[in-house]
């Protein structure tokens, strides 16, 4: 949303709704700045939160993306080169210069100056691998070394500095995994309704449509990444050079794709919560109050009362009437624990994500192909029944390179 554009398709606030109360950190980035991220964001939100509590106000930071609003919360970003002012950073992106490398040897090279951060991160996350090794080139500091340093600080924890706002408390609206795919996929509808086609071909032809003759179009940085452009690419770079029919078939495949990734970016945005507020170890943790949203007929009783509850109790520092929510963080959990396994010929880290994939249908493909050249006597060879070989600390599995 901090993007200029695209309002239907990034379910912007309305100007209706702006009326009634001041919003920031909206449609004031150029489409075309391909490298701002969350420390362009950071940079920008925490002043302006700072001029808000100044004119005795309170900010409500609303989501969204969870890691965003993290970065609010905690201290676990790192500023690499200073800025002098806070635009995004220019064109020449040492990180976007990375991502440019073979994943082996991005992997190597950060092996070479940060064993440890390498252990921690999967081969093919080229991403996170490609930032470490930038925190390194442009501090001179392994990047293991600066989180270190945040988790010492006083407040600090495992996963990251001191709480920045101590008295800070999150509302969580959360549904019914049916009611929310159906509200999903209703909104998809609204979408398409309120002339969401109309603003994806204007973006398209503004924006894209000569990087996509040149074959320069960039799907992973930028407004480009967000859920709803890409699904629409084949439809779009078709249009008009094809059959009505053969046009109507990549429209539906668009809103249908659109769909199934604006669900699972859901599932995604709730484990995050779960995941990363619920279970997060240490103290400097804000309670968090789950608000049911599942019947929309309720939303008075089940969210608004109970929101105004609590926020009233919280600013006038008594016990909200509900109590927060809290997981059991599982201790003999090791997110970092690395496992190969030689059956799929996949590199594993993490215990549930192992866990996972020894029941995933792949895996379980592979078990019993092997057993049956087993029973047929001609194996060429046995492991173990889970296929996994450990070895040492991106969660989830991907292909060994």
């Amino acid at each position: 949303q901090v993007y200029k554009g695209l309002d239907i398709i990034t379910n912007k606030v309305s100007m209706q709704e702006q009326r009634l109360c001041r919003h920031h950190m909206i449609s004031f980035v150029d489409p075309l700045v391909s490298n701002y991220t969350v420390v362009d964001f950071r940079d920008k939100a925490v002043p302006l939160i700072s001029y808000i509590f100044a004119r005795d106000k309170i900010p409500i930071v609303v989501g969204g993306t969870n890691y965003y609003i993290e970065s609010l919360l905690w201290k676990v970003l790192i500023n690499t080169k200073e800025k002098a002012s806070t635009a995004p950073r220019p064109a020449s992106d040492r990180k976007v210069e990375l991502e440019q490398l073979d994943s082996a040897e991005l992997h190597r090279r950060l092996s070479q100056v940060d064993p440890e951060m390498a252990a921690r991160l999967h081969p093919h996350d080229k991403r996170k691998v490609a930032r470490s090794l930038q925190v390194f080139e442009e501090t001179g500091i392994p990047h293991s070394e600066i989180l270190h340093q945040q988790q010492q600080e006083e407040g600090g924890g495992p996963l990251g500095g001191p709480l920045k706002y101590p008295h800070s408390c999150i509302l969580w609206l959360h549904a019914d995994q049916a009611a929310l795919d159906a509200r999903l996929e209703k909104r998809v509808d609204d979408m398409v309704a309120a002339g969401l086609l109309e603003e994806l071909r204007d973006f398209h032809r503004r924006y894209n449509q000569e990087k996509v003759a040149e074959n320069r179009q960039d799907y992973q940085h930028g407004i480009f990444q967000s859920i709803g452009f890409k699904e629409f690419h084949e439809y779009l770079v078709t249009e008009g050079n094809c059959s009505p029919e053969t046009s109507a078939l990549l429209l539906e495949k668009g809103i249908q794709a659109l769909k199934q990734v604006t669900k699972r970016y859901a599932r995604r945005q709730n484990k995050w919560v779960r995941n990363r507020f619920l279970k997060r170890p240490g103290p400097n943790v804000p309670p968090v109050y789950g608000l049911e949203v599942s019947d929309l007929q309720r939303w008075e009783e089940d969210v608004l009362k109970p929101a105004l509850e609590i926020v009233e109790s919280f600013i006038q520092g008594r016990e909200p009437p509900a109590e927060p929510l809290r997981m059991e963080q599982d201790e003999e959990e090791n997110k970092r624990r690395q496992r190969l396994c030689q059956l799929c010929a996949r590199l594993i880290i993490g215990d549930r994500e192992w866990a996972a994939h020894t029941r995933s249908k792949s895996h379980l493909h592979h078990l019993k192909k092997r057993r049956k050249l087993e029973v047929s006597g001609r194996a060429g060879g046995t492991v173990g029944d889970s296929g996994d070989t450990e070895t040492s600390g991106k969660d989830g599995s991907l292909p060994v390179p």
